[in-house]
């Protein structure tokens, strides 16, 4: 055991460990404001229990053999499907359904499930080795097990897990060696339904508003109208976006110091605690410690793509690519709704923001990359095998 925890990767914990600091601070600033204190004054404390949890599992996966979950993908899967089916059952936090209460814990599936998938992805993709993937043999099927849990997350109202979902079938696919032509059609298919989405969304807009308000889905206009449409938005839709534009604009350069952010302590910014944690970083820290934060997120990934490059095995590379495309498409969301770049969806900043599920996954996502740090440079011996039809079409192509 020894000898594996000296192959953990320490730059990544380091980063960890400074990322567990700032959230710490900014979830403890958070809570002082005069909306917050009663509720979520204490949050910092359970941050760092969730913390302490997190390593544990950091260490504790490091030390598996990361293969164990390829091998046994199908009842990760299983298991996964399931959990997203007891969340139909379970309460509702912010408009989203699925919350199981499990003691002190609120799980959410749709969070949880973001690893399954990445896992089972990475069974199904490994049996090509490097031959290009077909559409009907092979991205197919991929879309297919994706589209279910998609649907799922959707229908329990959860529209930035459901797209979190998109963003990691894409990332794997393209590491997968999907071909060029499929990849061009595929962006160009994107690229008209987005343009022509957005088109129509503003074309109409009173009655995609009436249809919405008619399926329970009004909170998503108040999200898509302030990036949008924003002179249509209502004071109500665009109070929060505005508010945070407003407090990340004061923060100027150096910020407006620990506990002195008038707009976060003020109560102005709704969920500083979780969702809206980058305004706290914006405001009482300012442009350089928004700086910094985004540099330990590159630091962090950069390092996981080493460890990919290095790893000797066929899944770890999939794996990682899955997690950074996890990572990737949240920090870019979260950021990006309260620069007016993105639409507001409820995505919490990875490590940062108040939430156990989503640490403990993110933590675990971590310790799966140690995984393969620690066992990466093992060769394969009894993974799943590519079929002999995808080695017959990489051996002519």
């Amino acid at each position: 055991m020894l000898q594996k925890l000296k192959k953990i990767d320490g730059p990544v914990i380091f980063i960890l460990v400074l990322l567990m600091a700032i959230s710490i601070i900014t979830v403890y600033s958070a809570g002082r404001g005069p909306t917050n204190i009663a509720e979520h004054g204490n949050d910092y404390q359970k941050m760092i229990g969730y913390y302490i949890l997190g390593f544990v599992a950091v260490l504790g996966l490091a030390m598996v053999d990361f293969r164990i979950f390829i091998k046994k993908a199908l009842y990760v899967y299983g298991g996964g499907i399931f959990l997203l089916a007891l969340g139909f059952f379970g309460g509702t936090v912010n408009n989203s359904q699925g919350f199981l209460k499990i003691g002190g814990l609120n799980l959410q599936p749709a969070e949880v499930f973001k690893l399954v998938l990445i896992i089972f992805l990475a069974y199904m993709l490994i049996k090509k080795r490097k031959s290009k993937l077909y559409f009907i043999q092979d991205v197919l099927p991929v879309a297919l097990v994706s589209f279910v849990p998609f649907a799922m997350v959707m229908a329990q109202n959860d529209l930035g897990n459901a797209l979190g979902y998109i963003v990691i079938v894409l990332g794997m696919l393209w590491i997968g060696n999907v071909k060029a032509s499929h990849a061009l059609i595929g962006f160009t298919i994107f690229a008209v339904a987005a343009g022509g989405g957005i088109k129509a969304y503003i074309s109409f807009h009173d009655q995609i508003d009436t249809f919405m308000k008619g399926i329970g889905r009004s909170h998503w206009v108040e999200r898509l109208d302030p990036w949008l449409v924003p002179e249509e938005a209502t004071a109500k839709a665009s109070y929060h976006t505005k508010n945070a534009k407003l407090a990340i604009a004061s923060g100027g350069m150096m910020g407006k110091g620990f506990l002195q952010g008038t707009s976060v302590q003020s109560g102005r910014v709704p969920y500083t605690y979780a969702d809206s944690i980058f305004v706290v970083v914006a405001e009482e820290f300012g442009f350089v410690g928004s700086s910094v934060l985004l540099l330990l997120y590159f630091i962090l990934i950069h390092r996981m793509i080493l460890i990919s490059l290095e790893c000797r095995d066929r899944a770890g590379p999939y794996l990682i690519v899955g997690i950074v495309s996890m990572l990737l498409y949240q920090i870019f969301e979260n950021i990006g709704a309260f620069l007016g770049i993105m639409p507001l969806t409820g995505i919490t900043l990875p490590f940062i923001s108040y939430g156990g599920t989503s640490l403990l996954i993110n933590m675990a996502s971590i310790g799966l990359v140690m995984s393969i740090k620690v066992h990466g440079q093992e060769l394969e011996d009894d993974l799943p095998q590519p079929s002999r039809v995808n080695l017959t079409k990489a051996k002519k192509a």
